[in-house]
């Protein structure tokens, strides 16, 4: 059964949904404020997620660029009341997938939750391996097959590109412009950092050395 985040801040608007979504077949983790909102996105896995454009503490569109931000891929929907042409292009340009505005009939944003769910990127491999170590890319969790360490969505989304292009040699400005595109205050330090608290994990694994660094060409992962 797919897990959905349903955060808004009309509360029988959430009660309704969420029955009719625990109807259709959907697990549901409810918020109806952004703090909220990303205190769930950091802690569980969502195949999918309907943000409103008020969450009362803040917008919707700032949890949407912070989850880009932090590397997070899972599809969004947003949900609002204003429906002019401004509003929805700034909602997409956030990286939402979809918009739909309220009043909205139930049917079409369960019919747009299963298009987001069938699309080609979910077929993409969700478990990727290197020198005898595994990204579970949906729950964050490395393992050498005896121990198990989890990661944040940073140093997750950054392992998983390095392990999608292995034998490749990455600048720090190169990983940063690809793995966090929407961080305008993203830096060379950023990447640095990252992977420094990458590698500390990978140590608990004996895997510290995974990844190379060359002063010249950057980073990589041999296969």
């Amino acid at each position: 059964m797919p897990k959905l985040l349903l955060a808004d801040d009309d509360v029988e608007l959430v009660n309704a949904l969420n029955k009719l979504l625990t109807s259709q077949g959907y697990v549901v983790e409810t918020a109806n404020c952004g703090r909220d909102a990303q205190q769930l996105l950091e802690t569980f896995n969502f195949e999918v997620i309907i943000l409103d454009w008020q969450l009362g503490d803040m917008e919707g569109v700032e949890v949407c660029k912070q989850f880009r931000r932090n590397g997070g891929t899972t599809p969004i929907i947003m949900l609002t009341g204003l429906s002019d042409v401004e509003r929805r292009v700034e909602g997409l340009e956030s990286g939402a997938d979809d918009y739909l505005c309220k009043p909205f009939e139930p049917r079409e944003l369960i019919a747009r939750l299963n298009s987001l769910l069938r699309r080609p990127s979910f077929l993409v491999s969700s478990k990727l391996e290197a020198q005898g170590v595994s990204l579970e890319v949906e729950t964050r969790t490395v393992s050498d097959g005896k121990q198990t360490v989890k990661l944040t969505q940073r140093e997750a989304a950054l392992f998983e590109f390095l392990l999608r292009h292995q034998n490749r040699n990455f600048s720090s400005a190169f990983i940063r412009d690809s793995v966090w595109p929407l961080d305008s205050e993203g830096s060379d330090d950023t990447v640095r950092t990252c992977m420094r608290t990458l590698r500390q994990k990978l140590d608990k694994l004996g895997k510290r050395d995974l990844i190379k660094t060359d002063l010249k060409s950057g980073y990589t992962i041999e296969s």
